[in-house]
């Protein structure tokens, strides 16, 4: 198994992150990556954010890593950091959770600047930006 990149280091200011993995398959392909924020749960005084990752090209991507910013409650930017969605086979779900040391009621949109890691070997340059679908199913914008 890889080692997980996303650390305290990535979270300015304090606790590290935490990373769950789930699978599945999926059955309807869209070409791209689409990332859905599928879930915002607070767990004691930390948000964890769920996200649900489809590559829907038809070769593996090794690591994607998003570099990605947090907006406080305001609108401000808050938080600079790196996701890192680890591998994502081609044509399969992948579910990612991260927390933050921050309330849920803290964030109130994510993000998405860009890839900052793609190790696609056999996909064009891009293949992680290139095509992106977000998507939101929380009160918590997710932009790109």
């Amino acid at each position: 198994m890889k080692t997980l990149v996303l650390t305290a280091c990535v979270l300015s200011g304090g606790a590290g992150g935490a990373w769950a993995e789930t699978t599945a398959k999926t059955e309807d392909h869209a070409s791209g990556i689409s990332i859905e924020l599928s879930a915002a749960e607070d767990v004691g005084a930390t948000c964890k954010l769920s996200f649900v990752v489809t590559n829907g090209h038809d070769g593996d991507i090794d690591q994607a890593v998003y570099e990605t910013v947090l907006f406080d409650a305001a609108g401000q930017g808050s938080r600079l950091t790196l996701l890192d969605f680890q591998g994502l086979p081609a044509r399969r779900l992948r579910v990612r959770q991260f927390q933050f040391p921050q309330a849920c009621s803290d964030i109130s949109r994510v993000l998405i600047n860009g890839a900052e890691t793609c190790g696609a070997p056999g996909l064009d340059d891009g293949a992680c930006s290139q095509g992106l679908t977000l998507i939101s199913r929380t009160g918590m914008e997710l932009l790109g």
